[in-house]
């Protein structure tokens, strides 16, 4: 390989460039190896072994799990707003699920998934009824971008939660709490009654605890007797009375799904500018059909026939995300997010209609290649796809 024009700029790079000549000549791969893929695996392992430790309940239909190694060593770092994906098999089919890290990215003994019972829910509702101390878990290790990022957001934030997106905020302020970064999160919380807040009391003892760094408001839709707090869904006008002015500050937002495009609309109501809104990717759309680009004529209820190239050939509506139907037939891909966006859940269409939703955060060449992230992909006419 002739030497690149800028390498005696740096470096060892001749003898990098030629150790990869070698290799290529022996046809040795380029990947890690030795001591190198020990610390790969250790920081960033594809998948975690673990074990159920505790299991708090939280509300009336939120708790928590704590989950360790069976020999109690350190879980590997992850960024305060991460999540992990969590095996699980529901009803004889082996799928998965992505839940936030709730626990302090300074306490790694343990992970903390906080997970609420939610109409439908298939694996959320199976892991409140079943999921039991002494049960072991597969996850893997933290992903997502969904965090802090202190050259891109400053140091003043506003988190607006709902539901259990506040699961990501509470991982985010105890981060403050416990290793002082210079830093202030007033975090917003949208719940539909005050009998069900997940974190309640312990969102009021730090916010009591800690004034000038966190702050702690809820909004309550349906409010019962005695309360007097503020009410409704978090409008643009119920953000910034209790946030004051939003200009120069990154919110984030996590919540159920109906609450992404709202929240949007409010804060571009406010004239918040949408590059310092973080929104956390949260499942594939439930009405894709309704969104722009939907062919016309398709029926999301119609069935068409999905082809795995060397696998099974099974029939499944419209309107189901790809990643569900092969999973519902045996085939599993890699998955991480299963919202659009981390792209492991990636197959190639080889023939076939393939409708992408607006979650989909597709690179630019896969139009070109034909892949799509299968989470959020409904195959709209028969289809043959390669794993």
């Amino acid at each position: 390989m002739p030497a690149h024009p800028l390498a005696e700029l740096f470096d060892g790079a001749l003898d990098i460039m030629t150790e990869i000549d070698r290799r290529a000549e022996e046809g040795v791969d380029h990947g890690a190896a030795g001591d190198v893929q020990l610390l790969v695996d250790r920081y960033h392992p594809s998948a975690l072994d673990l074990v159920v430790a505790e299991v708090i309940t939280e509300t009336a239909t939120a708790k928590t799990f704590r989950l360790r190694r069976a020999d109690g060593a350190d879980l590997p770092p992850f960024q305060a707003g991460q999540y992990v994906t969590l095996d699980a098999a529901v009803g004889g089919t082996a799928t998965s699920r992505p839940f936030a890290i709730s626990s302090s990215p300074a306490a790694l003994d343990a992970y903390d998934l906080t997970v609420r019972r939610v109409p439908g829910g298939r694996v959320s509702n199976h892991l409140i009824d079943r999921l039991a101390v002494g049960d072991p878990v597969r996850t893997s290790g933290p992903l997502g971008s969904f965090h802090h990022n202190p050259l891109f957001h400053g140091e003043d934030l506003v988190f607006l939660a709902g539901g259990s997106g506040v699961a990501p905020a509470m991982s985010m302020i105890r981060d403050i709490v416990d290793r002082g970064p210079a830093r202030r999160l007033h975090l917003v919380y949208g719940s539909r009654s005050a009998d069900d807040v997940i974190f309640r009391e312990v969102l009021d003892g730090i916010a009591a605890e800690h004034p000038d760094r966190v702050r702690f408001d809820l909004v309550v839709q349906q409010p019962g007797p005695g309360w007097d707090g503020p009410t409704g869904l978090l409008t643009g006008e119920t953000i910034t009375s209790l946030t004051g002015p939003l200009a120069g500050r990154m919110v984030y937002v996590c919540g159920p799904q109906a609450m992404y495009p709202y929240a949007l609309a409010e804060l571009a109501g406010l004239g918040h500018p949408r590059r310092r809104t973080r929104l956390e990717a949260n499942g594939a759309p439930a009405r894709p059909h309704t969104q722009a680009g939907w062919p016309a004529g398709r029926d999301s209820e119609g069935e068409v026939r999905v082809t795995v190239q060397g696998g099974p050939s099974f029939l499944t509506p419209r309107g189901r995300p790809l990643l569900d139907a092969l999973e519902d037939n045996g085939v599993r891909p890699e998955v991480g997010c299963r919202s659009g966006e981390c792209s492991l859940c990636r197959v190639r269409v080889l023939s076939g209609e393939v409708f992408n939703a607006e979650e989909a955060r597709l690179r630019l060449s896969d139009a070109r290649f034909g892949h799509v992230h299968s989470c959020v992909a409904y195959p709209v006419t028969d289809v043959e796809i390669a794993l």
